[in-house]
């Protein structure tokens, strides 16, 4: 009653002249696949009012498009199959069927019958999808018990018109009839049978709806835009060519639900911002902007979900570098001429920035529509989609050809490992070997060179705590002390530093990753002896490595803790070494056996939090000294790429294990 009444108090604007086929019939064109074209019509819906909503859709899938849109937000694909027969006159020279996804053993001989003919030929499909105009208009429309109509001809073997078309993020800031002329000049003319016979179909079922609706709306294709228009104005001129437009006879389409790992393939936008636009539709949100602020938020939940499954072992994803992803995301969607980024584009930026394991997260993802678990209740059979093909229920692989196709899509390849799979983890487990143990050498380097700079911050914050400085007399020492020559300038002199002498090299550093640490959680506890002249002797404690297999023969634990002593001794595992009884938490055994093996009187101790008194004290009971080097003086990328051990059943391992290994 609202609603009525305010369309009566505020008359329905007039709809732009560029955009009128006639006095009756109002053309909407759109992107098909585009989030920003359906709100163009949903907007249009609201704003004007129509008796009639015309869609470029045969009448066969009436019955199955308009049940299946009553059941969205749950998506479904509703699919024709090609009739078997002989080959009908629209196939063109240029189009070669595409037979290699049913490329079987064929036992009839080399003569191929009309069945084999039909087999290769796309199956026509129409997707569900909330983001497509078509979709959102039929979705409209029945909301407001506003007839559709289904102008469009029978065709058995759909042939689809793509064309690359710009961005319609444009369509935030300029109207939808300044978008469809800045168009014109590059649209490409229709010159296939089957087109030209649809466009003249549907002018002629226009002409027969404005004898019943006094307002029409008529959504179609921005490529059939024109020649709709042109094709309408001929035949009220008695223009247009002499031709009988004779229907196909089509196979009835039927619903199928959709494999959620394949939505990705039946989308025009990504799954996520499709939920997005859902979610914002039931919740009366604001959903205008969602073509940017989606990429915003699909970051932050990849972001929720990288650390939800790597745990401490995820880098820190800072607002800063979620900021830095978002530019490199703008620059190279600006490189390819577009104003919204593709998925390719968002992991792209996010592996640079971020690394492999958070973009896998992003595009995990970013295929992620919340909706799907309301097909549980359905008795629609299930597909998997792929690139424009289709695992159907009884196993058979099918090419397949949207009616409502997008803009001309690209696919690229980027490299990121994947995840093993639950089967594959268990059945490396079961060939491990207990007996063959060994380190992966690539990481052994990162953390020999890491150790390196432990001992050199040690080296400077030790001789920085004994420096001293005395008045310029001869020489300038070791450097001018600005800082104290400033303090005294009242004295008109001259300050210099005095380094002490070097009192010999740290040779034992103590590393601690996670302080205080649960020793529930870092059961593996060993001693590890170096290779070579070049590594330490190692003794740490880390995560269980036998509970996460990353390849074949290879493993995955994290630090929590570990001592190194360079140049390597042998020393007692320390871990059953009675002399180190005393010491109550893992951390304490690390620094009482460092303190009890350096052959230096400092010992080089990494943590986030300087040594309390307890560990002073230990230290000073091997008349040791600890020298504390701040963790946070490090990067959390860096020390989050150094806590990862890989561990191999064996050295042949590593000859094939860079293949395997993920860095987080």
């Amino acid at each position: 009653m609202g609603a009525s009444n305010m369309r009566e108090s505020n008359p329905s604007p007039s709809i732009p002249p560029l955009l009128e086929i006639s006095r009756r019939i109002a053309v909407l064109p759109v992107i098909h696949g585009s989030g920003q074209c359906a709100l163009q019509v949903r907007r249009w819906m609201l704003e004007y009012e129509f008796d009639c909503v015309a869609v470029p859709l045969p009448e066969s899938f009436q019955r199955g498009v308009e049940e299946a849109v009553l059941a969205l937000p749950t998506p479904r694909i509703l699919i024709q199959p090609v009739r078997a027969g002989e080959a009908d006159l629209y196939q063109p020279d240029h189009y070669q069927p595409w037979s290699e996804a049913n490329d079987r053993e064929s036992e009839e001989g080399e003569g191929g019958d009309t069945d084999d003919d039909a087999d290769s030929w796309p199956w026509s499909y129409v997707p569900i999808d909330p983001c497509q105009p078509v979709i959102m208009g039929i979705r409209a429309a029945l909301g407001e018990h506003i007839p559709v109509a289904y102008i469009d001809l029978e065709t058995d073997r759909f042939m689809p018109l793509t064309a690359s078309m710009p961005d319609p993020y444009a369509l935030r800031t300029v109207s939808i009839e300044r978008f469809s002329a800045a168009m014109l000049p590059s649209l490409p003319k229709v010159t296939d049978r089957q087109s030209k016979d649809r466009i003249t179909h549907m002018a002629k079922r226009l002409r027969d709806l404005e004898q019943r609706y006094e307002k029409i709306l008529v959504i179609c294709s921005v490529l059939h835009w024109p020649w709709l228009r042109q094709a309408y104005m001929d035949a009220a001129l008695g223009l247009s060519e002499a031709s009988v437009v004779v229907h196909d006879e089509v196979e009835t389409p039927e619903s199928y639900r959709i494999a959620p790992r394949s939505s990705l393939f039946l989308f025009g936008e990504l799954p996520f911002i499709t939920g997005l636009y859902e979610r914002a539709r039931a919740e009366l949100g604001d959903d205008e902007n969602l073509a940017v602020d989606g990429v915003k938020e699909l970051l932050v939940a990849a972001r929720d979900a990288y650390r939800l499954d790597l745990g401490k072992r995820a880098r820190r994803i800072t607002p800063l570098l979620l900021t830095q992803c978002l530019k490199y995301i703008r620059n190279l969607s600006l490189l390819s001429r577009r104003m919204t980024p593709d998925l390719y584009t968002i992991v792209t930026a996010a592996k640079q920035i971020a690394g492999d394991q958070y973009a896998l997260h992003v595009v995990q993802t970013a295929r992620d529509y919340p909706r799907f678990h309301d097909q549980e209740t359905s008795n629609d059979p299930l597909v998997t989609m792929g690139i424009e093909q289709a695992r159907m229920p009884d196993g058979d692989i099918v090419p397949l050809v949207s009616r409502l196709p997008g803009p001309t899509t690209i696919w690229q390849s980027i490299e990121l490992n994947r995840r093993p799979t639950s089967d594959e983890q268990k059945r490396w487990s079961y060939s491990w070997n207990p007996r063959g143990q060994c380190s992966y050498p690539p990481e052994d380097e990162k953390i020999e060179r890491f150790r390196t700079r432990v001992f050199d911050r040690a080296r400077a914050l030790t001789g920085s705590d004994l420096a001293r400085t005395e008045k310029f007399t001869t020489s300038v020492k070791d450097g001018i002390d600005i800082r104290d020559t400033l303090r005294h300038w009242y004295e008109k002199q001259i300050y210099v530093k005095v380094m002490p002498p070097d009192r010999g090299a740290l040779d034992t550093c103590v590393m601690l990753f996670d302080s205080p640490a649960d020793p529930r959680d870092y059961p593996w506890r060993t001693t590890w002896f170096a290779e070579h002249s070049d590594e330490s002797t190692l003794a740490f404690y880390a995560t269980d490595f036998r509970k996460e297999m990353v390849g074949p023969g290879i493993c995955l634990a994290s630090y929590g803790g570990a001592m190194f002593i360079y140049p390597p001794v042998v020393i007692p595992d320390i871990w059953s070494d009675p002399r180190l009884d005393f010491a109550e938490t893992v951390e304490e055994r690390l620094i009482g056996a460092a303190c009890l093996h350096s052959r230096s009187r400092q010992v080089a101790l990494l943590s986030g939090l300087p040594p309390g008194a307890g560990w002073r004290r230990m230290a000073k009971r091997f008349r040791k000294q600890l020298v504390h080097v701040p963790l946070g003086g490090f990067s959390d990328g860096e020390v989050s790429q150094l806590r990862m051990v890989h561990v191999l059943n064996g050295t042949h391992i590593r000859s094939y294990a860079e293949h395997f290994i993920r860095k987080a």
